[in-house]
């Protein structure tokens, strides 16, 4: 397999540079030396990489580590993609000309001017859309992974008690604290939530990567995470451990413990299938918490029934869900007097376009809710668009998100 990706490296690039040759043809020695041999070294440096991942088990160290790796081969070589297109389609005009000329004697007039050959141009042209890409993916790591947002909405329910008209909630989604490589800015990110001073805090989700102690670093940074009526949480997919290789399911049940004991450490309230109450001035609304539960492929630990057990008289009731699918697939249908469910989880894919009232991102294709407020009847669903990032370690167009929800009286 290794040797199949480095001939299509070398095949990718070798095509690339043909029009590196052609560019660079009239330039000083010097530069055209530097510019050619330069092209060659993110492919040594990929193949390279190839070898340490097949020979070498990069398991052994950090899934950082691991993720810069193949980010660093995704961004290279999507972005040499779009040059071979560009060469494609210069190569196939060349070759439709050839065959076409095979059947015709006559040559077409000359034109005014001296124009550059089409080759040189479409070469350029090539070279200039591989960096478009390129530059957009580093743009989004090094300013967009950690460029938080702050998102204000207000939401009107009829049935919310006088007591709580103008209730502000913060919320924050996907952390995902084994993939930050920034602790400064993360700590800004956490500052930036905190002088909105909400009155309660939601987290809905996704702690971390895959294990409890990608958190350990980060304990010191979120546990300044504090809200007058409290800060509550719940579980995402990827906070169980499935998606690591555990020596025993022993491990995997402590790697989960452990994670319990960290949201714990961070004062947030877990709430396990379960509910809790917020009051103030005599009245009181709920807030209900369920384990990761969604209509895909992800694993259903959630069990609604039992964490909404107690609160049917509560004029308000307010979910913490991670999955947004789970609004459709469940409450909509079962739970109806379930005013407003928070979510996360897509991370707007953390790519998209988003300007004035319009929003497009790949997100949309997988779920039919993906970010920002959605309503149905009275039922209100609000989906984060996450504060830290998976895989690819940055965004581009969908910027991390801080939410701040208030509540008003209809």
């Amino acid at each position: 397999m290794v040797f199949i990706f480095a001939l299509l490296f070398l095949a990718i690039d070798y095509y690339v540079f043909q029009a590196v040759l052609l560019v660079s043809k009239n330039w000083t020695e010097t530069w055209k030396t530097v510019f050619r041999y330069s092209f060659w070294v993110p492919t040594l440096l990929s193949i390279a990489a190839l070898i340490w991942w097949a020979f070498y088990n990069p398991y052994v160290y950090s899934a950082t580590l691991r993720n810069w790796v193949i980010t660093g081969l995704f961004t290279v070589y999507f972005s040499k993609i779009f040059a071979v297109l560009f060469l494609f389609a210069e190569d196939l005009q060349r070759g439709v000309r050839y065959v076409a000329s095979l059947f015709s004697s006559s040559k077409p007039a000359g034109l005014p001017g001296t124009p550059i050959p089409r080759s040189e141009f479409l070469s350029q042209a090539a070279l200039v859309a591989a960096t478009v890409p390129f530059g957009a993916f580093t743009y989004g790591i090094i300013s967009g992974a950690h460029d938080y947002r702050v998102k204000r909405l207000t939401v009107a329910l009829p049935n919310l008690p006088k007591a709580f008209d103008g209730l502000t909630i913060g919320q924050l989604s996907d952390i995902h604290s084994g993939s930050f490589f920034n602790k400064t800015a993360v700590k800004g990110g956490v500052e930036m939530l905190l002088k909105e001073k909400p009155d309660a805090i939601f987290f809905t989700g996704d702690l971390v990567n895959n294990k409890s102690d990608e958190v350990k670093d980060y304990i010191d940074v979120f546990d300044k995470v504090r809200a007058p009526m409290g800060v509550y949480s719940v579980t995402g997919n990827h906070d169980y451990g499935d998606y690591h290789k555990w020596n025993s399911a022993n491990a995997k049940a402590q790697n989960f413990q452990d994670l319990i004991r960290a949201h714990n450490e961070l004062g947030f309230d877990l709430l396990m299938n379960e509910h809790r109450w917020l009051e103030t001035g005599g009245e009181r609304i709920a807030i209900i918490g369920n384990e990761n539960w969604g209509a895909g492929r992800f694993s259903k630990y959630g069990q609604l029934n039992k964490a909404y057990q107690g609160t049917e008289e509560a004029p308000v009731k307010l979910l913490l869900s991670h999955d947004p699918s789970h609004w459709d697939a469940q409450v909509r249908k079962q739970y109806k007097d379930i005013d407003v469910m928070f979510a996360g989880h897509t991370h707007g894919f953390q790519f998209g376009v988003e300007i004035g009232g319009f929003k497009w991102s790949p997100s949309q294709y997988i779920y039919k809710q993906w970010a920002g407020l959605y309503k149905e009847d009275n039922q209100y669903l609000y989906v984060n668009r996450g504060f830290g990032f998976l895989g690819y370690p940055g965004r581009i167009g969908i910027p991390p998100e801080i939410t701040i929800v208030t509540l008003k009286r209809a």
